[in-house]
């Protein structure tokens, strides 16, 4: 989880740092992020443990002694397999009930704290423009006092007519107002230059007034209100995010999203039907019951020369008309389609969660026993090499499932099942004391082979 967060604050340290933010503001955030990466950091841990435990029991022979007291290796693991049972109803339960609220307000928190506005972080010879309408440039800051400022400009853009206020002083102070709304900059011994049009008016004109202004002393206010306080965003909105969803609610969704979508197709149906029309009456519906006529040769021969142009520049109105409507209907449809397929792969997370934590420790279980080896060492690495080629199947199984290329039920359950058969491999490996990673065996198997030739 450590490490994991780590990577968390990496990919959001430009959000974080520089916005003034509380540390538990903080805090919380990566409280929540921590839950949300329970789903990855879980199975990790049971198969890093699960190798560590029986690696140290096969290290100190204490799997020998056991197996010489006639107990069988999957004897010996039954109460731990106890317990990750009782650990993947725990995942399940956390999953359907904590781990969508954690979403929720991991979501919205971190929305919030992407979108507050940058704080004012003033840097010795680089532009600001973090206040609207102002862009701030400042040469030195005082070593005594960071409120300090030496060589000050300020370009004031609030007009938005695109003649700017310059303001230069020698050096300045800042303060905050005592409700924090605003932000007064004092300056000393400066100038105010400005340029406004002569006649006031919004056109550009070529006249303009020069206006120079000194100052001994003089005050900037900049509304600090934005930069004080965090808004936050109402959780609701986000409560429609299927990973922010339970099973039940799950299922609702994915209701509500397939009538929407059925509604959907019929009024494309409905509505395409509509161009489709003979003497402004819908197909299949006139009264006026004709033989069917034959049309031997092109249609347009049947149309008078003068109508023609006017019959083709209809037909094509009309079918281009008919390729708006569809084209835009079948972007909705996508969408709403892809919204039902993250549902049903968020349904099935919640399980998937549960079964990883089971095959990971009937994979971490045996290769303890069989590579003998506790610590931190060996078997932190062959986890990192058994998680990572289930991280990569799943992802890759998960992501052709949001693209539509697979089902979602097996795109989630693809790691699963391709991992399956190596558990029961290894889990047999291990009961009949197999020298799976035994180095020396593999060196007797190979000059075994060279002396065979030999002789």
């Amino acid at each position: 989880m450590f490490i994991l967060l780590m990577f968390f604050l990496f990919k959001y340290i430009d959000d974080l740092i520089g916005k003034g933010f509380e540390w538990y503001t903080i805090a919380e955030l990566m409280l929540y992020a921590s839950a949300s990466n329970v789903a990855m950091a879980l199975p990790l841990a049971v198969l890093l443990s699960s190798i560590m435990t029986f690696g140290s029991l096969g290290e100190n022979y204490e799997l020998v002694a056991i197996k010489s007291a006639g107990v069988s290796l999957q004897k010996a693991m039954q109460p731990l397999f106890i317990f990750i049972i009782g650990l993947s109803i725990a995942s399940f339960f956390f999953s359907d009930y904590m781990l969508p609220k954690a979403n929720l307000k991991y979501g919205s928190l971190l929305y919030d704290v992407r979108n507050k506005k940058l704080s004012f972080l003033i840097k010795p010879g680089v532009f600001n423009n973090s206040i609207t309408g102002y862009a701030l440039l400042v040469e030195k800051k005082g070593e005594g006092a960071s409120d300090s400022l030496y060589k000050i400009t300020i370009y004031d853009h609030k007009s938005g007519n695109g003649i700017s206020q310059i303001i230069m002083a020698e050096k300045g102070r800042m303060a905050k107002t005592d409700d924090n709304q605003y932000l007064v900059l004092e300056l000393i011994n400066g100038v105010r230059y400005q340029e406004s049009n002569a006649t006031n008016s919004p056109v550009y004109n070529p006249r303009q007034t020069f206006t120079r202004m000194r100052f001994r002393q003089t005050e900037v206010k900049f509304d600090f209100s934005s930069f004080s306080k965090m808004s936050r965003t109402n959780e609701e909105s986000f409560k429609n995010n299927a990973p922010m969803l339970n099973l039940r609610e799950l299922d609702e969704r994915q209701d509500s999203l397939q009538r929407s979508l059925d509604s959907l197709d019929k009024s494309t149906k409905a509505n395409t039907n509509l161009y489709y029309r003979q003497n402004s009456s819908l197909k299949g519906y006139t009264k006026v019951k004709l033989p069917p006529k034959k049309i031997k040769g092109s249609v347009l021969a049947l149309i008078p020369k003068d109508q023609r142009m006017v019959a083709m520049q209809s037909a094509y109105d009309q079918a281009e008309t008919i390729k708006q409507v569809i084209n835009n209907r079948v972007t909705d449809h996508d969408l709403r389609e892809k919204e039902i397929i993250r549902a049903r792969i968020e349904y099935q997370r919640k399980y998937t969660l549960a079964a990883s934590c089971l095959l990971l420790f009937f994979i971490g279980a045996p290769l303890g026993a069989i590579i003998r080896k506790g610590g931190l060492g060996l078997p932190v690495v062959i986890a990192i090499v058994f998680f990572l080629i289930y991280h990569i199947i799943s992802t890759v199984a998960e992501k052709s499932a949001k693209e539509g290329d697979l089902d979602p039920i097996m795109g989630m359950w693809t790691a699963i099942i391709v991992l399956t058969p190596l558990g029961v491999f290894l889990t047999y490996k291990a009961t009949v004391d197999s020298a799976l990673f035994d180095i020396d065996y593999y060196k007797q198997l190979i000059v075994g082979l060279f002396r065979k030739k030999k002789e």
